[in-house]
């Protein structure tokens, strides 16, 4: 399969709330998004996790 599930932690408060799924082969590097956190209760950078 070419796609594997990652998860995403906030970068504020560290909690892991997101998981995805990422192509491997199109992105190399790691993912960052902004999403809303619900420890923090507003949007924060959320960055993936190995």
């Amino acid at each position: 399969m070419a796609r594997e599930v990652i998860t995403l932690a906030c970068t504020e408060c560290g909690n892991r709330n997101y998981t995805t799924k990422k192509n491997k082969r199109a992105g190399t590097g790691r993912l960052e998004r902004k999403k809303y956190c619900r420890h923090d209760r507003r949007h924060t950078l959320h960055k993936e996790t190995r």
